[in-house]
């Protein structure tokens, strides 16, 4: 039995796992891991605890959906959607299990998580069972969350947690499955890294070489104006000592 729906023909949500999931049936769901964020840049630290949840908790692979006009960030600029997609797209071409989801981006509208989590339930039905990967900060805020109590209802959380810390999620009195996953402590944050930038520091092993290039290609953040500078002078350094 196909895990879509029979009417008409949908744009594919997951490019590289569409297929795979339209083979799927409620009697063995594939399962499905999601990330979503701004992603302004996306860097290491996505990458790591969606390879962590994917490892420890057998997915069949990680959707990473990008927001579009994010509920908690309406007073806030944040880069084009299609900078952020373009990034996203160079972080994940090397990875057969992640894949991008252009869902939240392409839907008018401010952004919320159950609208996204809906929409993907009606699209592969039971086919897929949805595992919703949270940063250990996010843990604590998903009694917050807009109609929380369908979120718990629609997906497990995976939610990370620092090493030698056996809990530190809340649920908020709600009936969620939160499920921890065990990262190294990769303290980065994509607001900190775009004040690195602009103030002309290097993002290099903080993001991904292809996000890099594009951020300075793009002149992102203020970063391409300082840190070809900055490397200019390393090598005019270089070339002193030889």
């Amino acid at each position: 039995m196909s895990g879509r729906p029979a009417v008409g023909t949908p744009p594919p949500i997951a490019p590289r796992f569409d297929a795979l999931i339209a083979q799927a049936d409620a009697e063995a769901p594939l399962k499905l891991g999601i990330l979503g964020g701004t992603f302004d840049p996306v860097h290491l630290g996505h990458l790591h605890i969606a390879e962590q949840a994917y490892a420890q908790y057998g997915l069949t692979g990680v959707l990473f959906i990008p927001t579009g006009r994010p509920a908690w960030k309406l007073d806030r600029p944040i880069s084009s959607a299609e900078d952020r997609i373009a990034m996203l797209s160079a972080a994940l071409s090397d990875n057969p299990h992640f894949d991008l989801c252009r869902l939240e981006i392409d839907r008018p509208g401010v952004t919320y998580t159950i609208d996204t989590l809906r929409t993907l339930k009606a699209y592969w039905a039971d086919a897929v069972e949805l595992y919703f990967i949270v940063g250990a900060d996010a843990a604590h805020e998903l009694s917050e969350w807009r109609d929380a109590s369908a979120i718990a209802t629609l997906v497990t959380i995976l939610a990370a947690r620092r090493p030698g810390v056996l809990s530190e999620q809340s649920d908020g009195g709600l009936p969620f499955d939160l499920r921890p996953i065990d990262t190294v402590p990769l303290d980065i944050s994509s607001s900190e890294l775009r004040t690195l930038a602009a103030a002309g520091r290097s993002l290099r092993y903080v993001v991904p070489e292809p996000v890099r290039s594009y951020i300075r290609e793009h002149g992102l953040y203020g970063e391409v104006a300082h840190e070809v500078v900055g490397e200019a002078a390393d090598g005019a350094v270089r070339e002193a000592i030889r």
